[in-house]
């Protein structure tokens, strides 16, 4: 049977678009051997609440749990409680320590694999300072907010990522208010931590972050501090867009400290490698690709090379579109794939950020999606979007 609706396209008027993708076939998997990959998940809102702009987050929990572990029968880890599951856009403190407990307590373990002691989570938090008022505070009050989030990553029994902190990067007047921040947490914590270094294009309240507006300036602060408390730090994720940074600064970590790439711009050439180094993933695209990154990895583990990059150069337009700028608007089209796919019962999120994207936007998503392979249930995702762009005034 042959698909097709009437999509926006980009140029004012409508044109007839006939689906062409073979959806990847979903399975259960074994979680990869050859790296460690982290999804990046978002949360669904509750439909009956009041998820309107500034007001507090209220969560869908049957269906933002239900997702999770969709990654997990995947073989994908989850990055909980990250800036894709909308921290500082709408999901806030209270929503995020509820998030941490419920998704933990689900969370499967994995065997050793050299990072820590004994079967670990599949799962890792995001530890921030978002309890705070926006402004500037004090460095002894940033320490106390980001101190309270760790604790209840470690009381959850899941791995810390140590966010990139709005809060911090207001109130450090120097690299050495970085040093001195990130010495005292890392000293606290009782296991490894995954660090977290997110580019203003995510965050422009992000800008300058490690002290200095120069990547690579920033980079040496980076590398210094990882080498002074390497024995505190399995990795780091770092979302900069530029693959050649990201292999510069891999390719000075000290022995056993992973990259993380956050690069949804470039993530198959950077989980790859080079034939000496590679990548570990900490992706929200992830979520948006899961099948497909899912089949990607189990080529890797097998060798088969060409199989892995048959799997995802499609998804790499569609990851470019949904991370295309405004960039931290990416979150929309997270959301927006899973509604279509099924994993929510309504295109809404928390803080009512659904309205990020417009719908020609959406639109090229859409067919991205569909050359990607990854709309799984092709049926619902038509009748699902025909359905969005009436209500937008569109005759599909």
């Amino acid at each position: 049977m042959t698909l097709s609706l009437r999509l926006p396209d980009g140029a004012g008027g409508l044109q007839t678009y006939q689906l062409v993708g073979q959806p990847i076939a979903h399975g259960n998997y074994a979680p990869a051997t050859s790296r460690l990959a982290f999804a990046a998940a978002h949360v669904v809102p509750d439909p009956l609440a009041d998820n309107s702009p500034g007001a507090p987050a209220v969560i869908d929990w049957e269906h933002t749990l239900e997702f999770r572990r969709h990654l997990w029968s995947l073989g994908l880890s989850v990055a909980e409680a990250m800036d894709t599951a909308q921290r500082g856009m709408g999901l806030d403190w209270p929503a995020t320590k509820e998030l941490i407990r419920r998704s933990a307590a689900e969370a499967p373990t994995r065997a050793h694999d050299g990072a820590d002691d004994g079967a670990t989570k599949r799962i890792a938090v995001g530890v921030g300072t978002d309890q705070l008022i926006a402004g500037v505070h004090p460095l002894d009050a940033v320490i106390a907010a980001y101190e309270e989030q760790l604790a209840v990553a470690e009381e959850a029994g899941a791995q810390p990522i140590l966010m990139a902190s709005r809060a911090l990067c207001a109130a450090a007047g120097s690299p050495d208010d970085y040093r001195k921040v990130y010495d005292r947490l890392l000293s606290q914590s009782s296991r490894p931590v995954i660090l977290h270094w997110l580019g203003s294009m995510f965050d422009p309240a992000l800008a300058g972050y490690w002290g200095s507006d120069s990547l690579d300036t920033a980079a040496e602060v980076v590398v210094e501090l990882i080498n002074e408390n390497a024995a505190h730090v399995d990795g780091i994720k770092i979302s900069l867009l530029d693959a050649s940074k990201e292999v510069a600064l891999r390719n000075r970590l000290p022995q056993g400290v992973r990259l993380y790439t956050g690069d949804d711009f470039n993530y198959p050439s950077l989980i790859r490698g080079d034939g000496e180094r590679y990548s570990d993933a900490l992706l929200g695209i992830f979520a948006a690709i899961a099948p497909a990154a899912a089949a990607a990895l189990k080529a890797l583990d097998e060798g088969d090379l060409t199989q892995y990059d048959e799997v995802f150069a499609p998804t790499v337009p569609l990851a470019r579109q949904i991370f295309s700028a405004p960039t931290y608007y990416y979150k929309t089209g997270i959301a927006f794939l899973a509604w279509l796919n099924g994993h929510q019962p309504g295109f809404g999120m928390v803080g009512g950020l659904q309205t990020g994207r417009s719908l020609p936007h959406l639109a090229d998503t859409f067919r991205l999606a569909d050359a990607a392979g990854v709309l799984t249930n092709p049926e619902l995702a038509v009748d699902r979007f025909r359905k969005l762009l009436v209500v937008g005034g569109v005759d599909a």
